[in-house]
């Protein structure tokens, strides 16, 4: 856990999330600023700086990941229609959180290209 990384904070619960799922590996909660209905961030529970931080010994945590993201998926009916993941990685990327997560954005239409 890194001292200074806001999903570090919320997962040891030192800020409040809404959470969707956790276990020994994986964390999932609502995003507090959905750019759609349905928006949820799947973490790790080891703090990742970004996608390109994962190592072969994080294989298993990254297919759990999206493993966890499409049980939520088919859990809030997102599969009929169509969601979208995102992974975000560096400035440039868009990321603005330093800790590696995956966006379930759905519950409306998408559009390309997305940003």
């Amino acid at each position: 856990m890194s001292e200074d990384c806001l999903f570090c904070k919320i997962i040891a619960g030192e800020i409040p999330s809404t959470e969707v799922y956790r276990d020994d590996e994986v964390f999932a909660f609502e995003d507090i600023n959905p750019a759609a209905p349905t928006h949820i961030l799947v973490i790790p529970i080891k703090c990742l700086r970004d996608i390109t931080a994962a190592t072969e010994e994080d294989k298993n945590t990254l297919g759990k990941m999206l493993l966890i993201a499409n049980q939520i998926a088919h859990e809030r009916g997102l599969t009929k229609d169509g969601f979208r993941y995102v992974i975000n990685t560096g400035r440039d990327g868009g990321q603005t959180v330093f800790h590696l997560h995956l966006h379930i954005i759905g519950g409306r239409s998408m559009s390309w290209p997305p940003g």
